[in-house]
């Protein structure tokens, strides 16, 4: 059972805030404690810009019932499953966090951390290394959990919600974490359907809509309807169609070396992305250039996006620094428990350790490339210049 009078915790994305989400941060709030949001900034997993600013969208989890929210830094953020879990579990972990909340197409916790608990021991190794070796890592996964836990089992791994579920479960286990992972029924529309008939819309199709101008009146959140068409009718909201030719000339002029030096290469991807930069006329034909049997296309596409933001291998196992985008008067009040350094304001950053600042800078870097991401060219900077004092929030200040 989830802790009361501690800390619930949220990782998310919320791109944008819907009402899948709000629910999720409702369920966080009914176990009476205060609630953070690990927030991914402004790239997110899916190799992507954010539609709205990490900002905006801290304050719109601020506004649904977040008491806190912290930044989960670039490498984390627009990173697999595994790797985006152990930051946002760290993160989690470092504020003093009890029940650690997501929503999941499977509500079985029991069942989640078995598999999770599976998915670290000898057998699953041996069952992996059995599995057909023309079929990419997740098919086989699946198929080696199958044989150890049975078809529910693997129909979790399926799901997208449900597997970064079990992914958060292995990294409290790997961490020693005194999270108590909650899993919370996952309503509407899947990861990349529409929905909006029988429940929520997707993440996805909001977006979809969003930027091509469609009505979102009585499908997301009234905070959100008006951050979005406030947005939208100031050239903010963020595709990654408008940095497609920028993309693709920072790809052209990379040497093989400098692609050589990308995170989590493997099948000679590096190759296949030299020569498709050269050859391709939009980031779709590139990623279809690049793509290998064995490799998903998010992660191709978290490749490309890795490149023009300059992320290179080796990566940092754990964020080394907790940084505030937003919070009430009570939710900046549980900064002071954290067992990581953490950054409010610009003057912060200095006294981070060399390899926090490298971090802090790549994620400042990353945004100013983001101010190109939008109809209308954003200023650069804000990192450094965005205040953290989001006390008394109400909606005409959001956008």
């Amino acid at each position: 059972m989830p802790q009361k009078n501690a800390l619930s915790a949220i990782i998310c994305e919320f791109d944008p805030l819907h009402h899948g989400h709000r629910l999720l941060l409702e369920r966080a709030r009914a176990f009476g404690n205060p609630v953070v949001c690990v927030m991914s900034g402004n790239f997110v997993q899916r190799g992507g810009p954010s539609m709205l600013d990490k900002w905006e969208r801290a304050r719109l989890a601020l506004l649904n019932g977040a008491d806190l929210v912290v930044e989960l830094p670039l490498s984390w953020a627009c990173a697999g499953a595994e790797r985006f879990a152990g930051g946002g579990v760290a993160l989690a972990a470092a504020l003093g966090a009890g029940p650690l909340c997501f929503g999941s197409e499977v509500p079985d916790i029991d069942l989640l951390q078995r598999i999770a608990e599976a998915l670290l021991s000898e057998e699953f190794s041996q069952a992996l290394g059995e599995g057909h070796p023309n079929l990419g890592f997740a098919a086989r996964r699946q198929l080696a959990i199958e044989k150890l836990l049975g078809s529910e089992a693997g129909f979790a791994l399926s799901r997208p919600n449900a597997n970064l579920g079990i992914e958060y479960c292995k990294a409290i286990l790997c961490q020693g974490a005194a999270l108590d992972p909650t899993a919370i029924k996952r309503e509407g529309a899947g990861h990349d359907e529409a929905g909006g008939e029988s429940g929520p819309l997707s993440g996805s199709e909001i977006r979809r809509r969003s930027l091509s101008g469609g009505d979102l009146h009585g499908l997301v959140p009234e905070s959100t309807l008006r951050c979005v068409e406030a947005a939208r009718g100031e050239g903010r909201l963020a595709d990654i169609a408008y940095l497609e030719r920028a993309i693709l000339s920072r790809l052209r002029a990379m040497p093989k070396e400098e692609l050589a030096a990308l995170p989590d290469l493997s099948e000679g991807i590096e190759h296949r992305l030299f020569r498709a930069a050269g050859q391709a006329r939009s980031l779709e034909e590139l990623y279809v250039l690049t793509k290998v049997k064995r490799v998903s296309h998010a992660r191709v596409r978290r490749l490309v996006l890795w490149a023009f933001l300059g992320v290179r291998a080796p990566l940092m196992g754990l964020p080394p620094y907790l940084r505030a985008l937003g919070g009430t008067k009570k939710g900046l009040e549980l900064l002071k428990a954290s067992r990581l350094p953490v950054v409010v304001r610009s003057s912060d950053i200095g006294r981070l350790s060399h390899g926090a600042q490298d971090i802090f800078r790549l994620e400042a870097l990353a945004d100013d490339l983001y101010a190109l991401a939008a109809p209308t060219i954003q200023p650069t900077g804000r990192d450094y210049t965005e205040a953290v004092s989001y006390t008394h929030l109400t909606l005409p200040t959001i956008c």
